[in-house]
Parts: C-alpha cells; sequence; structure tokens
C-alpha cells in the first residue's frame, strides 16, 4: 500500500481555513485551479479535475472539534482512504495536512502530482 502525506504551514487562522475546507461541496472553490466543479449527493460527491477527468468520492467523516475530512475515492483503486486536517498553531497559522493511503501502488505518481498540485491551489485560495 502506498501512503502520501504533505504538510504545508499556512500563516493564516485555523477557522478561516476550516471554513474553506470542512464543507464537501466547497471543494472548487477551496482547489481552484486543481479542481473545477464539486457537486454533493447526500455523502457522494463528484469531483471533476482541470483535466476533464472525474471521480466519486464517499465523505466519510467530518469532525467539526479536530477539523478534520476523511473520504474514500470509489473508483480507480483498489483501496482509498484519504484525510485533510487543519491544526492550528497559535491564533494566526496553522497547519494543513493532507494524507492519503490507497491500493494499487502504480497509481502512486499520479496521486502525488495532484497533491502537490492540490496543496498549492489551496494554500493560494484560502489565504487570509
Amino acid at each position: 500500500m502506498t501512503s502520501i502525506y504533505r504538510e504545508l504551514v499556512l500563516d493564516t487562522d485555523a477557522a478561516h481555513v476550516w471554513h474553506a475546507l470542512h464543507d464537501p461541496a466547497n471543494l472548487a472553490h477551496a482547489f481552484a485551479g486543481v479542481v473545477t466543479d464539486c457537486t454533493l449527493d447526500g455523502d457522494l460527491r463528484t469531483v471533476t479535475f482541470a483535466n476533464g477527468n472525474a471521480i466519486e468520492e464517499r465523505i466519510v467523516a467530518i469532525d467539526e472539534a479536530r477539523m478534520l475530512i476523511a473520504y474514500t475515492i470509489l473508483d480507480r483503486f483498489e483501496h482509498h482512504h484519504a484525510t485533510m486536517q487543519i491544526v492550528p498553531e497559535g491564533s494566526t497559522r496553522c497547519r494543513f495536512i493532507w494524507q492519503s493511503d490507497f491500493l494499487p501502488d502504480t497509481r502512486r505518481e499520479v496521486v502525488e502530482q495532484l497533491m502537490d498540485a492540490g496543496c498549492a491551489a489551496f494554500a493560494r485560495n484560502v489565504a487570509g
């Protein structure tokens, strides 16, 4: 199983960043430039990327107290589980943590590129 982990330090209040992330339907705004559309039907989210590819995800959990969202991609993987979390660091900084665990390992390059592009877009879009 492959596990990819990314962390970003953001010079922005954690509550502001969590507000941008915690609504699963808000993905196209929070990750604008990488994600072009997002629709939500119950706990199922359809995400369309800038390259035209679309995936279906299930929102597994939204933990307001821990500022964490967990989701799984329902197609293209034998197994997939990911979390995004905002960790406060004082009153004006926070850390964005994104971890994705999946099979098959051959998807690593694609996932890594999307996560790196997603981190850059998220940092741009949530700056206070």
